[in-house]
This record gives structure tokens, C-alpha cells and sequence, in this order.
């Protein structure tokens, strides 16, 4: 069996997944329909180790949103003495390491460039899954250059330190083995 490219997915529902696998896990979202779609993509990659990493959490699904909830919020929100994997590009990209920093200006620039707005002022455009949406639209919308270049400049020099502290920070595989596909999605040279 030949295994898929980020090309033969339709990568503007994969951008969306990966964004909604970003945000607080909820069960409202974060169910059996969700394992099902998340195994299907892992199986279609022939990501056999992550599947294998992940098989445990699908077998009890109410007691592994407990524990990735306290993995979310220890990651992504709050810990001590610090956030440990802020979500958030201008973290990584201004050099005192502050939210909100040039980075989040030059994002926000480049989505009312492309003609996009974000759907609230209260969300920070420089924010993983802010990011994830965007480059759904773009993808939506066939624009690659766009998509390539938002990827280059504004995306990757940030994600790619973020990447490699949730894979070694992370408690449980779930954090890990998404990261990994927003990695595989997102690298633009491959």
C-alpha cells in the first residue's frame, strides 16, 4: 500500500483538523467521530507508530479528555512557573519572548493582505490555530504562493521551536503525534 502526501490529502480539512486538535479538548468535539477521523488520517500517512502510541487513549475516551485537559492547559495555558509551549509565534520570534510582540503585527498585516479578517478581536493573529485556519482558507482558495509564503516567513521559523518542545514536554502521545502532523502539513519544501 502506497502511503499519502501532504499533496493527495485535501489540505484545507486537514488544516482544520489540526486546529480544532490544537484547541481545549472538549466532548463536544473530542470523540470517537474525532479518533476515527484522527486514526484514518495516521493510517493513510502509514504513521504506524503513532497509531500504535495512540491506540490506548481511543479505548477510554472520557477519562483521556481529563488527562489531556491537564496536559492542554500544563503545555499551552498555564504552568509553573511558566506556559510551557506558548501558542503563540511572537513568542518564539521577538527577542524578549513577549505575546504580542513585531511578528504578531506582521501576521495580522498578512492576513488583510490576502483580504481576511480575524472573526474576533479578542483572538491573537499570531496564534497556532489562528494560523492553522488561515492556511485553510488559502488552501481552500488554491492560493499556494500565498500559502508557501505565509509558511516561510511567518509560520515555520516559529512552529519548528514549538514543535520541539511539545514533543519533549508533552505527557501524553496525543500533543506529540499532532505536532507531527502539523510538521509533515506544513513543510512547504517537501
Amino acid at each position: 500500500m502506497e502511503t499519502a502526501t501532504a499533496e493527495t490529502v485535501l489540505l484545507p480539512e486537514v488544516y482544520r483538523f489540526l486546529a480544532q486538535s490544537m484547541r481545549y479538548p472538549e466532548p463536544s468535539w473530542f470523540n470517537d467521530a474525532y479518533f476515527k477521523v484522527l486514526f484514518s488520517l495516521l493510517t493513510e500517512l502509514g504513521w504506524d507508530s503513532e497509531l500504535q502510541e495512540l491506540g490506548p487513549a481511543q479505548q477510554n475516551v472520557s477519562d483521556f479528555i481529563t488527562e489531556l485537559c491537564v496536559d492542554h492547559t500544563r503545555l499551552f495555558i498555564n504552568a509553573v512557573p511558566h506556559v510551557i509551549a506558548p501558542p503563540y509565534g511572537s513568542v518564539y520570534l521577538s527577542a524578549d519572548a513577549s505575546l504580542y510582540g513585531p511578528s504578531t503585527d506582521l501576521t495580522k498585516n498578512f492576513y488583510q493582505e490576502k483580504g481576511l479578517e480575524l472573526a474576533s478581536l479578542s483572538e491573537i493573529p499570531d496564534h497556532l490555530v489562528c494560523e492553522l485556519d488561515f492556511l485553510a482558507l488559502l488552501a481552500e482558495q488554491d492560493r499556494t504562493d500565498d500559502e508557501k509564503l505565509f509558511l516561510r516567513t511567518l509560520f515555520r521559523p516559529w512552529f519548528v521551536i514549538f514543535r520541539d518542545i511539545v514533543i519533549k514536554q508533552s505527557g501524553l502521545p496525543f500533543y506529540r503525534v499532532i505536532v507531527k502532523l502539523i510538521d509533515f502539513f506544513t513543510d512547504y519544501e517537501s
